[in-house]
């Protein structure tokens, strides 16, 4: 982008000023792929895409060891699942204050992209054995059809309660697994990926009662209960990550031209396609263009099940029959900024180079510009309520705006060689790794047999 001069602003002050020294309780998580993450990145693209102000040092590396070694001492639980939060002066792990101690699933298993790579470029390979850890434990829970519940106590490794969903708490567990592969090209989260997407396609999707929009539901109870018509904007990964799976970052017409294309591939890419078409119809059917953060479809019965009906063509009655179909509750209404969505268009954009998905994406652009630019123009924000004109405005910006939602739009309208999805992966805070073709680790455990 040209912004050299803020670039080196930026550097100098985490050269002068940042200090994970501090007595501040922390979460796991979230410090991980931002924190750990935007440093790794900076590495990354500061050696890989270097202009003339940047200062080819190992700033943003030694800042990121500092933080690692001191995020490690989250992973000292009974099982290796790390826990919630840790206290980064004082270099303890701290189990959450909630969910029994439970630690979120997701947060568990969204860690490896980020201690992979330190390992790789520090030569240290303790980042990588404890993020493998958890993906072991978790996976030796043997979880039907590869669907996990969204909680997982660090003492034990063992799941808590039965929750399935791709929303909160559940989402990046299954972004990762394909994310992994491709960083790493390990078989064994390919295998992992296809169990999970095979299990998401038999148990969770479903179509709504008026346009057959097909959506991702959740299952409060467990694999075998009553679905929930629930969904989360945060499961608008899920059509992105399918894409890139499928393809494994080719375009779809690159992909098909290979060996490995074959009907499970195209089966997953019209999935994709469909989820997207839903993510976007959340946008289409509000007064204000912007999704809400939670919709609730309408279903055909009480007692909805899977549905695999191949949806019906579009057509110009699409909107008014997605308005009946989309349940839009207050205290759901509000837009926090969330990125998933175009980072779906992007990915889409990228693999199947349809023109509809730089369209939607310019659409959402708009709205965000006129409904959440605040007046001065030095800033947005996240709303209330999407459904009314003018909507009210809370007052805050969340930082994956900037990280994710922003640099998601830039790149579905950048060159595709810029930062080719063949030679690099997203972290799901959209900082940028780069796909390590011949990994210096390899993982060190193996799957146990399933029943």
């Amino acid at each position: 982008m040209n912004l050299t001069t803020r670039l080196s602003d930026a550097r100098q002050w985490l050269e002068k000023n940042l200090t994970y020294d501090q007595d501040q309780d922390v979460n796991t998580f979230e410090t991980t792929i931002r924190m750990l993450g935007g440093l790794l990145s900076a590495h990354y693209l500061s050696t890989q895409l270097p202009d003339a102000s940047s200062e080819r040092d190992h700033i943003y590396l030694s800042k990121a060891v500092d933080l690692a070694d001191r995020l490690l001492t989250a992973y000292d639980s009974g099982s290796g699942i790390p826990y919630a939060s840790v206290n980064l002066a004082k270099r303890e792990g701290i189990r959450s204050h909630a969910d029994g101690g439970a630690s979120s699933t997701a947060e568990a298993a969204t860690v490896q992209l980020e201690m992979k790579y330190l390992s790789v470029i520090t030569g240290n390979n303790i980042y990588w054995h404890k993020a493998e850890r958890a993906m072991e434990v978790l996976d030796s829970n043997g979880a039907k059809d590869g669907l996990v519940p969204i909680y997982v106590h660090p003492d034990t490794g063992r799941f808590r309660h039965k929750t399935i969903r791709l929303g909160s708490r559940g989402d990046s567990y299954y972004e990762y697994l394909v994310k992994q592969y491709l960083q790493t090209n390990e078989s064994i989260y390919g295998e992992m990926w296809e169990e999970a997407l095979t299990g998401i396609q038999k148990n969770l999707v479903t179509s709504t009662k008026y346009s057959n929009l097909q959506y991702i539901a959740e299952l409060p109870g467990g694999v075998g209960s009553r679905l929930s018509p629930k969904m989360d904007h945060l499961v608008c990964f899920l059509p992105g990550s399918i894409a890139i799976g499928a393809t494994e970052g080719l375009t779809e017409a690159e992909a098909r031209r290979t060996g490995r294309w074959n009907a499970q591939n195209e089966e997953q890419m019209r999935l994709a396609r469909e989820l997207t078409k839903t993510c976007w119809a959340q946008y289409a059917v509000t007064e204000t263009g912007l999704a809400p953060e939670i919709v609730w479809f309408e279903a055909e019965d009480a007692n909805l099940e899977p549905s695999t009906n191949t949806p019906r063509a579009s057509s110009r009655d699409d909107l008014k029959s997605w308005i009946k179909d989309i349940n839009i509750r207050l205290i759901d209404a509000d837009n926090l900024q969330r990125p998933e969505t175009v980072e779906s268009l992007f990915l889409m954009y990228r693999v199947t180079k349809d023109p509809i998905y730089r369209q939607w994406g310019w659409e959402i652009f708009k709205a965000f510009q006129k409904h959440t630019r605040v007046q001065d123009g030095e800033g947005y924000t996240s709303l209330s309520d999407v459904t009314i004109v003018p909507p009210k405005r809370r007052d805050n910006m969340e930082s994956f705006w900037l990280a994710e939602t922003l640099k998601y739009l830039y790149l579905l309208f950048s060159p595709n060689d810029f930062l080719p999805l063949t030679d690099v992966v997203f972290n799901t805070e959209a900082h940028v790794f780069p796909r390590l073709h011949k990994a210096k680790y390899q993982t060190g455990w193996g799957r146990r047999r399933r029943m």
